[in-house]
């Protein structure tokens, strides 16, 4: 069954199309691969599915509702995002890991915060970590954890583990597939060959703004 449905999907920025009449069912539980050079709108794509940015023509469809029906707020307590560069904010880890929580207007789940710092391999006193000390592969592994403390029906990840290195990626991918097999819908970008093909049931192949192919894995 469909889960969401992009419909005719153009974005055009500062007169240039960056994506041309994109259609897509993504169904629950799929775990999709989107490859293909830079500049081909991988990243515009995901941000388009995750409400950051609306499309110029075309309809997304949500749960049987339209995006405009929704607030991006909303949208996106149901459809989590993580860059590719993690956006840490404020002074530590727990500000960061706190801040699901507080647009829910409810209390930090510590259990749930110390469970999801552990599958990262990440100790809980990471907790009070200042941000700025922090190194790249932490950051990434907050972002995520900040991005599934609640967990999302479709979870979008831009090049997540492109900046980590052998032991983080596979952390990271493990929690991932874990994430997947529990029902998340995943979709990730990747320059990996191998990595687009590990996990996936499906890839699309991306090219000047358009969907050149999709496969179906299994």
């Amino acid at each position: 069954m469909s889960l969401l449905s992009l419909e005719n999907i153009t974005y055009i920025n500062d007169n240039k199309i960056i994506l041309k009449d994109i259609s897509l069912n993504i169904n629950s539980g799929d775990f999709i691969s989107i490859v293909g050079a830079s500049g081909s709108g991988k990243s515009t794509f995901l941000k388009l599915c995750a409400h950051l940015i609306s499309p110029t023509e075309g309809n997304m469809i949500y749960r049987n509702k339209s995006y405009v029906e929704y607030s991006p707020i909303d949208w996106r307590k149901s459809i989590g995002y993580c860059f590719q560069n993690p956006c840490l904010f404020g002074d530590t880890v727990i500000e960061n890991l706190n801040f699901p929580y507080l647009i829910r207007n409810i209390m930090m789940d510590s259990s749930r915060v110390t469970k999801l710092l552990s599958l990262f391999k990440l100790k809980k006193s990471y907790l009070n970590e200042k941000v700025k000390n922090l190194s790249g592969g932490e950051k990434q592994r907050i972002a995520l954890i900040r991005s599934i403390l609640f967990k999302p029906k479709i979870l979008l990840l831009d090049e997540v583990t492109s900046a980590l290195d052998v032991d983080n990626t596979l952390i990271v991918e493990n929690v991932i597939k874990a994430l997947n097999r529990e029902g998340i819908t995943i979709l990730w970008i990747t320059h990996n060959p191998e990595q687009s093909k590990k996990y996936s049931n499906k890839i699309i192949v991306m090219e000047n703004g358009q969907i050149m192919s999709l496969e179906v894995l299994k």
